[in-house]
């Protein structure tokens, strides 16, 4: 007779639990790590020397981040009272599902987007509900064809992630004037410091303007403060209330909010990443089109990444060990549905052209394109 034993919740068992990006080999042997899209150039010197002198950490962080939100406030001419902190945007996201969906809602997002929305509708109990995209995109047409009455909220991550792919301010308007008043959008904005100046998909207006609209930011990509695990988020002030009323009471740490603090201060670190991933994104997805004729596609990218399609004679697989063979680790995707493709983050210049030479290796060709 089996013992009695607590049994987690259905819709907790139905979770395929986040699988991060490998940053070894089946040997154990390290490999320069280009499966997170984590910032090639690492840190801010400001960042990390207000790391460095942060608070002992005997005390408490301020739970409010004050400090931080103010100065995201003045950097995105945002009010702070209007912004919340969390221990990344992942926290973020999955409270946005807790406060708006539960048990009967269904919860939306395009099909190759964030792993984590499936499993933040999953975790509140909600129904993950995956739309078709069209040509790796979330399609705007799609989206709201599939919206029910049962709808409570929609994630887009523009940039996505894992594609890159990249719906204009027109495209978010649209979504957002097509869904109902009561359905909560939110716009993952993870990747958006890669825009070129200028560039902007209108979320945060939106976000200012209107009462169903949350617009997530992270310090993980380019400001390079992953480990730190800092997100924030702005909307309406009914959400950032709901947010803030289930948070953790400390979610950001006192060193993870001095670091924060200075990084925005450092704008010219974030124009330094932001250029040199625009350039090797440039140069790798050349070295890419090269290879066409092999069945090679890189799929157009605005974030610091690039998916790169395998449908001729090399596949992913190989490609994938290849690729670690020559000390390097990316990530492959066949649990998205891309078992097809590799998602390489842009390195280094000498990372991306070793990668670039690996392929060519592969498919036959001696010498790659600079």
């Amino acid at each position: 007779m089996t013992a009695k034993r607590p049994e987690m919740k259905p819709y907790v068992a139905q979770i395929h639990a986040y699988v991060p990006g490998k940053s070894s080999g089946k040997d154990g042997k390290p490999l320069v790590k280009l499966s997170a899209n984590e910032n090639p150039l690492g840190s801010s010197a400001a960042a990390l020397e207000a790391r460095a002198a942060a608070p002992l950490p005997n005390a408490y962080p301020d739970p409010d981040a004050r400090e931080l939100r103010e100065a995201l406030g003045e950097l995105h001419g945002l009010d702070p009272a209007r912004i919340v902190c969390g221990t990344g945007s992942d926290e973020l996201l999955n409270l946005a599902a807790q406060a708006y969906a539960g048990a009967g809602d269904e919860v939306m997002f395009s099909r190759f987007s964030f792993a984590v929305y499936d499993i933040a509708a999953k975790r509140c109990g909600a129904t993950p509900v995956e739309v078709n995209d069209t040509d790796y995109t979330a399609d705007v047409d799609k989206l709201l064809a599939a919206v029910t009455d049962k709808t409570r909220v929609v994630f887009i991550a523009n940039p996505n992630n894992p594609t890159g792919t990249y719906l204009p301010a027109n495209e978010i308007a649209r979504l957002h004037a097509g869904l109902p008043a009561d359905v909560l959008l939110v716009v993952d904005q993870a990747y958006a410091e890669y825009l070129e100046p200028g560039e902007d998909d209108g979320g945060m207006a939106l976000a200012a303007a209107h009462e169903n609209v949350l617009v997530t930011r992270t310090f993980s990509k380019i400001y390079g403060l992953a480990g730190e695990r800092i997100g924030w988020a702005t909307g309406a002030p009914h959400i950032i209330d709901a947010l803030n009323r289930i948070r953790g009471p400390f979610n950001v740490t006192l060193a993870g909010q001095s670091a924060a603090v200075a990084a925005v201060a450092d704008q010219d670190f974030v124009a330094r990443s932001r250029d040199h991933n625009n350039a090797e994104l440039a140069r790798f997805e050349k070295r890419i089109a090269a290879l066409g004729n092999h069945g090679l596609t890189a799929i157009p990218s605005k974030a610091n990444f690039s998916l790169v399609r395998f449908s001729g004679e090399v596949t992913a697989e190989q490609a994938l060990h290849a690729i670690a063979d020559a000390g390097y680790a990316v990530r492959h995707l066949p649990g998205q549905g891309l078992g097809d493709c590799l998602r390489i983050t842009i390195g280094k210049r000498e990372d991306m052209d070793r990668i670039a030479d690996v392929l060519a290796e592969l498919t036959g060709e001696a010498n790659g394109v600079s």
